[in-house]
């Protein structure tokens, strides 16, 4: 099943995203060449695709799990946490419809 793996940030959080990104994404590839992923990105603090110092908001990730419970261990695993850039992950069961 899918899952939407939503993470709001803490405030000023990009030199705590920086520290581990590279991490981050490799987590993500990992799930990518498994065939899991469906889509992943930042939630940019201000409305352009480069933030700049602004930086970002929060994340939100697509992916298949087996269950809730795996999606919710993965998410709880994110370099974004132990590095204090993620102040909170709502794991939620998630449809996709379109397209």
């Amino acid at each position: 099943m899918l899952y939407a793996i939503i993470s709001q940030d803490v405030e000023d959080s990009l030199e705590k995203r920086v520290l581990v990104r590279l991490e981050h994404i490799k987590r993500l590839e990992a799930l990518k060449k498994q065939g899991r992923l469906i889509l992943a990105g930042p939630h940019p603090a201000i409305d352009t695709n480069d933030p700049g110092s602004a930086g970002f908001t929060g994340s939100l990730v697509v992916a298949e799990f087996d269950s809730l419970e795996a999606a919710k261990v993965w998410a709880d695993a994110d370099p974004y946490i132990e590095s204090g850039a993620y102040a909170s992950i709502i794991v939620k069961p998630f449809k996709k419809v379109l397209p």
